[in-house]
C-alpha cells in the first residue's frame, strides 16, 4: 500500500468520528451527515497533495467540513428548524431512551445556534484543544473562551426552551 493511501487511512481513523459530529451538527440527520462526511474525505483525498503544513492536518480537514457543510446548506436551502426537527423525531422507528431523546434536543438546540457558533460548540463536545479551535475559526484563545462561555449559556437557553415545547 503507497504511504498516501497508509497517511488517508490513518487521518480517516483519527478524524471521522469528529468530522461525522460535525456534519450532524449542521444537518440534525445521520444520512446526510454521512454523505457529508464522506464528501469531506473525498475532497481530503484529492488534496492531500496540496496540504502545506501551515497547520494540522485535523485542523485542514475541519475546514474541509466546515466548507463541505456551509456548501451543502446554502445549495440545499434548507428547509426551517421546526421541520428539522420533526425529520429528527421521524427517524427514529423505536422508542428513544431518556438519554437517545437528550442527545437528541441537544442537536436539535445546535441546529438554531448561529453557523460560527454550531461550528466552535461542535468542537468543543468533540474535545478538540482550544488552540486547534481558535485556528480553525480564526480568533485569539482568549477570544474563543469567551465566546464559549457565550454559547454555552445561549445553548442552556435553547435547551431549555426546547425542553418545555
Amino acid at each position: 500500500m503507497s504511504d498516501q493511501r497508509l497517511l488517508f487511512q490513518q487521518l480517516f481513523e483519527d478524524n471521522s468520528k469528529r468530522v461525522y459530529h460535525l456534519c450532524y451538527g449542521y444537518t440534525g440527520d445521520s444520512d446526510s451527515a454521512n454523505d457529508l462526511m464522506q464528501e469531506t474525505f473525498i475532497k481530503v483525498w484529492q488534496n492531500l497533495d496540496k496540504f502545506r503544513n501551515q497547520s494540522q492536518l485535523s485542523t485542514w480537514i475541519y475546514r474541509i467540513a466546515v466548507n463541505t457543510c456551509l456548501s451543502y446548506l446554502r445549495t440545499a436551502k434548507r428547509r426551517a428548524t421546526d421541520e428539522l426537527n420533526d425529520s429528527i423525531i421521524e427517524n427514529h422507528t423505536e422508542e428513544p431512551s431518556e438519554k437517545q431523546e437528550q442527545i437528541a434536543l441537544l442537536y436539535q438546540s445546535i441546529a438554531q445556534l448561529e453557523e460560527n457558533e454550531r461550528i466552535i460548540i461542535t468542537m468543543v463536545l468533540d474535545e478538540v484543544p482550544y488552540a486547534e479551535i481558535a485556528e480553525i475559526a480564526g480568533i485569539s484563545e482568549g477570544n474563543l473562551r469567551v465566546k464559549i462561555h457565550r454559547i454555552k449559556h445561549k445553548l442552556t437557553e435553547i435547551y431549555n426552551s426546547n425542553e418545555r415545547v
